[in-house]
């Protein structure tokens, strides 16, 4: 059984994730650091704390300012995130600079070797992550494992740097000259991720800018940083060299000092509109490379020839899954011609989905991060409802039975859905399905492309023509023919446009790694006749 050392007051909780957890000790958090977590919740009252790990240690923080982490199922307290000192950050910055002199120096091939080694640990303990996923954001424990495999397939990917990282070359662009161009790492880079994939993102972030030379410090998010810790834990098991890779904890100021310390050169974030234009601006006028993925509003058009079953069960689940909380989620389907038909259908396959606990094994989606969240989402749908929007099915009032304190939300369909309506504008960002009803394709399309938003897309159809027309006319940087949530794996890269990205390059893929590296080209000329070796030359030398 796997010792931990934070403390969850909800005893039942406890006992049905105690089983999961195998090996060595959480040595991230404090308060009874070998302690089960069974045991502290019998013996101590006390509430663990959130270390920072800064230059390959575990480090208490000596904040005065600390956030209440709650389980979402229960509203009980897991965990005490500290709000980092400026001292505190300073010395994961000083740590990371330290850090870079030599691990710039190492070659290719032991940077690659670490990645074959953290890949192999992340597989190990894939189940200890989605507990503490599960515990910490509320997301289904199966969901919460795929969670950790998104995230391990860009590690995986990061094993190919030999090749991600080549430069080019051009002999002889003139008489003796050549000019070779080299992909080099940036310093220290830096990454602000969001509570809804508590291990994926952290791992679009510093596994490549860091097998590519980098430094790295993460801001995870300050709901639920159980996760990046327990990889962080995984970097010292496999030896990884101390200041690589960095975590400080907190809110805007810790935002406010990535965005303005000039050692830090680049940023990516992933995370809210407002809070991505912020570092955007913030970090761009210091100097930095920024990459951000902001919201979405992404919608499924559903044409009348699709395979009804398939399409009804892909919308359910894209919907529905990780109770809304996706930036990929279809949010909205967009039904065309006599497909409107299909809607009471789909209403009846939302009601069977079961709510419960995150850690239930029937659960298809647990609750909401927390109760602000619950009651936005709620809002949204009842300014729907006061502006025309049909309810067909209203999951605001649910109870989950055992979790009467959770932040539940179940399955919510609203139909005859505007354009111009609130809930449309925003993303709910909820498990929130609104329809609309278009009498054609082109209607669909100039319906996905007014929206500001170009994360995702997806048509359901089986026409060929239907579907290449869609693909080139839709203006969205994803776009999936009967794929739901069409995210692209780690060897292409996620490619969100319009309102739902600020930056120049990607995330991921041959994208993210232009984005962690700057280019260094070289110009050279040898000339043939300073050669060594040659006889000397006694006629009158001609320039040509």
């Amino acid at each position: 059984m796997r010792n931990v050392c934070y403390f969850s007051a909800n005893m039942s909780l406890v006992l049905s994730l105690s089983n999961i957890f195998k090996t060595n000790s959480h040595c991230f958090l404090s308060n009874g650091a070998q302690s089960l977590r069974a045991k502290l919740a019998i013996q101590s009252r006390t509430i663990a704390t959130t270390k920072l790990f800064i230059d390959g240690q575990f480090v208490e923080s000596k904040s005065k300012e600390w956030i209440d982490l709650k389980n979402p199922a229960t509203n009980e307290i897991v965990t005490r995130v500290p709000k980092a000192t400026n001292d505190e950050m300073q010395a994961a910055v000083d740590a990371a600079k330290k850090a870079f002199k030599t691990w710039s120096e190492t070659s290719v091939l032991t940077r690659q070797q670490y990645m074959f080694k953290y890949q192999h640990v992340i597989k190990q303990n894939m189940k200890r992550l989605a507990a503490v996923i599960t515990e910490e954001q509320g997301k289904t424990l199966t969901d919460a494992e795929g969670d950790v495999f998104r995230g391990l397939q860009v590690v995986e990917h990061s094993c190919s740097v030999t090749s991600l990282q080549l430069g080019e070359t051009l002999p002889s662009i003139a008489r003796d000259m050549d000019t070779i161009s080299y992909r080099l790492p940036l310093g220290i880079c830096a990454g602000i991720t969001p509570f809804n994939f508590p291990a994926m993102i952290p791992l679009w972030m510093f596994p490549l800018a860091v097998v590519c030379g980098n430094t790295f410090i993460i801001k995870p998010s300050e709901r639920d940083p159980g996760a990046c810790m327990v990889l962080m834990e995984l970097l010292q098991e496999i030896g990884f060299p101390a200041g690589v890779v960095n975590v400080i904890h907190g809110q805007h100021e810790a935002v406010n000092f990535i965005c303005d310390n000039p050692d830090i050169k680049a940023i990516s974030f992933v995370g809210s509109d407002v809070a991505g234009k912020y570092i955007y601006e913030r970090g761009s006028k210091n100097g930095k490379r920024v990459q951000c993925n902001m919201g979405a509003k992404n919608h499924g058009v559903v044409m009348p020839d699709a395979n009804k079953e398939y399409t009804l069960n892909q919308l359910v689940g894209a919907a529905f899954g990780a109770a809304g909380q996706r930036c990929m989620a279809l949010s909205t389907a967009i039904f065309v011609g006599q497909s409107k038909d299909w809607i009471p259908e789909l209403v009846e396959r939302a009601k069977k989905l079961k709510v419960n606990a995150g850690h239930v094994p029937e659960a298809d989606l647990g609750p909401v991060i927390s109760p602000e969240a619950k009651e936005r989402i709620c809002n949204l749908v009842e300014s729907g409802i006061k502006a025309g929007a049909k309810p067909l099915l209203d999951g605001r009032n649910i109870k989950v039975p055992g979790y009467e304190k959770g932040n539940f939300i179940g399955p919510t369909i609203l139909s005859d859905v505007k354009p111009d309506m609130e809930c449309y504008k925003e993303e709910i960002f909820g498990p929130v399905l609104l329809t609309l009803s278009v009498d054609t394709l082109d209607d669909a399309i100039k319906l996905v492309n007014s929206n500001p938003y170009g994360n995702g897309t997806a048509v359901f159809t089986t026409n060929g023509a239907t579907a290449r027309k869609f693909t080139q006319e839709i203006d969205v940087g994803q776009v999936g023919v009967n794929v739901p949530i069409p995210v692209p794996l780690p060897m292409f890269s996620f490619t969100g446009s319009r309102g739902s990205f600020l930056g120049d390059n990607n995330f991921y893929g041959k994208a993210g790694i232009n984005f962690y590296t700057q280019l260094k080209t070289v110009t050279q000329l040898w000339r043939e006749q300073d050669s060594t070796g040659f006889r000397a030359a006694t006629s009158m030398p001609v320039m040509k």
